[in-house]
């Protein structure tokens, strides 16, 4: 005779699983955000063992979080793009189109909202190239941002004779922004931005339509198509949302530096990319989270402020962030490859 399973005691949950509250958010909680937080963690003990009287000084962490802002307002856009299923090299180039465009004598005679209004109009501008030739001439998107990499570059050096263009005293109010002692709250003005950026970036990509269409194109763009989502449309939003961060990191960049440079926004690309693959996002496009990205970024800048403090060279900077960038490529594909399998 088969023997009956054993009973459970009333009132009681499996002690095998965490119960209530506590089960729900770790069910919910996306592991990968977990692991970044972990090294994130690590990082910051690191700095601290290595570097105990520089590392965690406020004016430090501080120091970590406003240079994170600039490309980490870049890798929001970034990560809006590739979940869509696209990929947008030209990023660094419009970051210094837009600032070089934005400190010209004549952009500069109308003050500290012309020279942010320019920038953001030629940083979306080109954003708006860039969705058109992909979404509507069929341009594969590596080869549309990349040639706009090259015409942005190229233009960004013409602009400035090559030469660096300060932001005059009539325009203070600008560079005020960019002082050490500029705070709000006792947060840099620049981390607010970033700060802004991200949050409305999670809520458009989590709470919105716009965030569920952004998803299907990218998942399956013939399957949005059958939905009824205009996919052409949708990918050419997306290319202007990457411009108009650029256009912001662009005047964040003039006010941490008091100037616009062609070489402004060197590899920020790469850097926006690999905080993006690092958070989770898949290069195939589909899924992708805003959080990840934040987290790559920090993880990224913590790295270099490390090696900086540190005294090393930043050729092993860039050898430890090519090691990260792989190993996390190695780990989407095996996961994606498992659950394939399952």
């Amino acid at each position: 005779m088969l023997s009956s399973p054993p009973a459970r005691a009333v009132g009681k949950t499996d002690a095998r699983k965490p119960s209530g509250t506590v089960a729900t958010l770790w069910e919910r909680a996306d592991k990968r955000v977990l692991a970044l937080v972990l090294v994130l963690g690590i990082l910051v003990a690191v700095g601290g063992y290595t570097e105990p009287d520089t590392f965690l000084r406020v004016n430090n962490l501080r120091n970590i979080l406003t240079q994170s802002s600039i490309v980490g307002v870049v890798a929001v856009g970034m990560t809006l793009v590739i979940i869509g299923g696209g990929i947008d090299l030209s990023v660094g180039a419009i970051v210094a189109l837009s600032s070089v465009w934005a400190t010209t004598v004549a952009t500069q005679e109308y003050g500290f909202w012309g020279i942010l209004v320019t920038g953001l109009l030629v940083a979306v501008g080109c954003g708006l190239i860039n969705g058109l030739l992909i979404a509507y001439e069929g341009l594969v998107p590596f080869i549309a941002t990349l040639a706009m990499l090259a015409s942005a570059r190229g233009m960004a050096v013409w602009i400035s004779d090559g030469k660096t263009q300060r932001v005059t005293v009539e325009n203070a109010a600008v560079t005020d922004l960019g002082l050490p002692d500029a705070r709000v709250l006792g947060i840099p003005p620049l981390v607010m931005i970033f700060a802004g950026i991200a949050i409305l970036g999670w809520l458009v990509l989590n709470r919105t339509s716009f965030g569920r269409r952004t998803v299907a194109v990218g998942g399956n763009p013939e399957a949005a198509r059958l939905a009824g989502i205009d996919v052409r449309r949708q990918r050419l939003y997306l290319y202007v949302i990457s411009g108009l961060c650029c256009g912001i990191a662009a005047f964040m960049l003039t006010v941490f530096t008091g100037s616009g440079q062609n070489t402004n926004g060197n590899l920020y690309e790469l850097d926006a990319i690999a905080a993006a693959i690092i958070g989770g996002t898949l290069l195939s496009g589909g899924r992708g989270t805003i959080v990840g990205s934040v987290l790559g970024v920090l993880v990224f800048t913590t790295i270099t402020n490390i090696f900086s403090l540190n005294n090393l060279q930043s050729d092993v900077q860039q050898i430890a962030k090519g090691a990260i960038i792989v190993a996390a490529v190695v780990i989407q594909n095996r996961t994606s490859r498992t659950a394939a399998e399952t």
